[in-house]
C-alpha cells in the first residue's frame, strides 16, 4: 500500500472535486466512514461547504442518528463487541429512511436522524428533499461491508495501534469489533478513497492498494 502525504485543506479540496465531478442528474450518497478515533464527523463536516460552493445541496447525517433503540443494544450487555459490530446499527432504518430513496426514481426525501441514543427515542426529524445533483453526507463506524448503497466511500483508516491509542478506556471493548471489521470487511481495500490518519495532523491519501472509480455507470 502506497500513500501520499496530504494537508486537511488538499484532501478536503480533493474529495470536493471528486464529488463535484459525478454525473449531475445523480443524487449521491457518501459515506465517511472511520472509527470515532479517526473523527470522520470532522472531515464530513468540513466537507459540506466546499460542496455546497460547488453548486450541490448537501444534507448531513450521522449513523450514529440511526442506532437500535437501547433495549436492542443493550440486550446481551453494554459491552460486547460482536452485538456491537453487529446489532447496533439499524441498516434497515438507514437504507430505508436516506439511501433507498436516492435511488434513481426515488422520492428525494431522507430522514437525517431517527433515534436519540443518548435520550433513547425518536428524534422526530422531519424529512427533508435532495434535489437532483444534492448530496447526503453519511459519517459514522463499520459501514461498509454492509451492502448498503453508497456511491462514494471513503475510509479513514487507522493502524491497530494508533486506534487503541486513541481510542479511550471506556471504549476499549469496541477494539475486537475494529479487528473483526479489518477481517471481515476489509474497508482498506474496498472503500473508493483510503486515508491514513494515524497522525490526525499528518493525513495520507492511499494511492495504490485501495480505492476505485465510483462514477462509472
Amino acid at each position: 500500500m502506497r500513500a501520499r502525504p496530504i494537508s486537511s485543506e488538499h484532501l478536503v479540496e480533493e474529495l470536493c472535486d471528486r464529488i463535484a465531478a459525478a454525473p449531475r442528474e445523480h443524487r449521491l450518497r457518501v459515506a465517511v466512514d472511520g472509527a470515532p478515533a479517526a473523527e470522520p464527523e470532522r472531515l464530513a463536516d468540513a466537507l459540506v461547504e466546499p460542496v455546497r460552493a460547488r453548486g450541490r445541496e448537501v444534507v448531513r447525517v450521522s449513523a450514529w442518528d440511526f442506532l437500535r433503540p437501547a433495549s436492542l443494544r443493550y440486550e446481551f450487555g453494554r459491552h460486547d463487541p460482536d452485538v456491537f459490530y453487529d446489532d447496533w446499527l439499524d441498516t434497515g432504518a438507514l437504507l430505508r429512511e436516506v439511501l433507498a430513496p436516492l435511488d434513481p426514481g426515488g422520492t428525494g426525501k431522507v430522514l437525517p436522524s431517527l433515534w436519540d441514543r443518548e435520550r433513547d427515542r425518536a428524534t422526530r426529524a422531519r424529512y427533508v428533499e435532495v434535489p437532483p445533483g444534492g448530496v447526503v453526507l453519511v459519517d459514522g463506524a463499520l459501514l461498509l461491508g454492509r451492502w448498503l448503497p453508497f456511491d462514494l466511500t471513503v475510509h479513514l483508516a487507522l493502524s491497530p495501534a494508533a486506534l487503541a491509542r486513541r481510542t479511550g478506556e471506556d471504549e476499549a471493548w469496541t477494539l475486537p469489533a475494529y479487528a473483526r471489521y479489518q477481517e471481515e470487511a476489509r474497508p482498506a481495500d474496498t472503500a473508493d478513497v483510503v486515508v491514513k490518519v494515524d497522525d490526525p495532523r499528518h493525513p495520507a491519501l492511499v494511492t495504490e492498494g485501495g480505492g476505485s472509480d465510483p462514477w462509472t455507470y
